[in-house]
């Protein structure tokens, strides 16, 4: 398959809100994902979303055994997400450290809900519906932002807490770029 450019923070397009997948099962969905696993494989990251190589569509993968940007974080299932919507099922929010493929070199203090309910479909069209917490929770809630235009900056509610990966984390095998 294809390894796609990923679009970096003040690229217009990472602004936008995806539209809903609509045609589910075909030739071109499965070679979008394909082409979606492929680039976020070779970026070593932990999830991808459609609008992050120009998509504008309600898509998003995640999931890995073991992620050298994230090397002391849990697994997370391997999963094709369409037109999801999460649900925090609680109002306890954590505070952890974020990197973004199109927010490359840097890392910030994000708070995220820590327990949701993700409902989507997969690509056959079929419906998935998990309740996650922990490093998957946050996962997802960072990936269905790039869905609503937003990146894990505007997130942040103490921008000292937002640097550069070497210097953050110089221990970091991968921290030449996020």
């Amino acid at each position: 398959m294809t390894v796609h450019e990923i679009l970096k923070m003040g690229d217009p397009r990472l602004l936008r809100v995806a539209q809903p997948v609509r045609a589910f099962d075909t030739p071109a969905l499965h070679a979008l994902i394909a082409d979606m696993f492929d680039t976020m494989e070779a970026a070593q990251g932990a999830g991808l979303a459609a609008p992050q190589i120009g998509v504008d569509l309600q898509l998003v993968i995640f999931g890995f055994t073991h992620n050298a940007r994230y090397p002391d974080r849990p697994p997370v299932p391997r999963t094709v997400l369409l037109n999801p919507v999460i649900t925090p099922l609680s109002d306890e929010v954590v505070d952890g450290w974020e990197g973004c493929l199109s927010v490359p070199g840097l890392r910030g203090r994000v708070p995220r809900f820590a327990h949701i309910r993700y409902r989507g479909l997969d690509p056959a069209g079929q419906v998935i519906e998990r309740e996650v917490d922990g490093f998957h929770a946050v996962v997802v809630q960072h990936e269905c932002d790039h869905l609503i235009g937003r990146l894990y900056p505007t997130r942040m509610t103490d921008l000292t807490q937002l640097g550069f990966t070497s210097v953050l984390f110089p221990d970091l095998v991968d921290n030449d770029d996020d």
